[in-house]
C-alpha cells in the first residue's frame, strides 16, 4: 500500500477531501478507517458513494486495515487513509503500519473537548493520542487545504497548555 496521506477529519469523506486532497495526492483509493462507520451499514454505503467518480472508497475497521495494509493485491495502490480521530491513527501505527506523517483537518466541538483552533477540538484522549505519535517522531500538520499553511500540531497544544 503507497500510503499518499493519512488524514483525521471527522467528517470523513466531503468536498475537501473528494475533490482537493484527492486530486492533490494523486490517489486511486480511499480507506475510511472507522470502527463505527464500519458497522453502520447505511454511513458505510454514504460513504462509498462520496468519492469522486475516479477514486475509489472503502469502509473498514481499525483491525481489518491491518488485515489488507499488507494485502499483495494493494502494493502499489495509492492510498489515502481517513480517521475520525487520533487515537484510531495511534491504534494503527501501534499494531504495525508504518508511516511518518498525519494530516489534521478537523474535529468537532463537542461536550467535554476544548478548542484548539478555530476547527479543531481535543479532550485529554485526543492530547495523549497526540503525544503519543509526536513521541514517535511523526509530523503532525494542521491543514485544511493544501495551500493552507502548515501548523504543527504539537506546537498549538504547547501554546494553548494542552501538554
Amino acid at each position: 500500500m503507497n500510503i499518499r496521506l493519512i488524514r483525521i477529519d471527522d467528517r470523513l469523506i466531503h468536498g475537501q477531501v473528494a475533490t482537493t486532497w484527492s486530486k492533490y495526492t494523486g490517489i486511486s483509493r480511499i480507506i475510511v478507517v472507522s470502527d463505527d462507520a464500519a458497522s453502520n451499514s447505511l454511513q458505510k454505503m454514504l460513504l462509498t458513494q462520496a468519492a469522486p467518480p475516479e477514486v475509489k472508497s472503502h469502509v473498514v475497521s481499525v483491525n481489518k486495515l491491518n488485515d489488507i495494509a499488507g494485502h499483495p493485491l494493494m502494493t502499489d495502490v495509492k492510498v489515502m487513509l481517513l480517521f475520525s480521530n487520533p487515537k484510531d491513527v495511534m491504534r494503527v501505527h501501534k499494531s504495525g503500519l508504518s508511516f511518518d506523517s498525519v494530516n489534521i483537518g478537523g474535529m468537532k466541538y463537542s461536550e467535554g473537548k476544548q478548542m484548539v483552533t478555530h476547527s479543531i477540538s481535543v479532550d485529554q484522549t485526543d492530547i495523549d493520542a497526540f503525544k503519543y505519535l509526536n513521541d514517535q517522531g511523526i509530523d503532525l500538520e494542521i491543514r485544511k487545504v493544501p495551500g493552507d499553511r502548515r501548523l504543527k500540531m504539537i506546537e498549538v497544544l504547547k501554546k494553548g497548555d494542552f501538554v
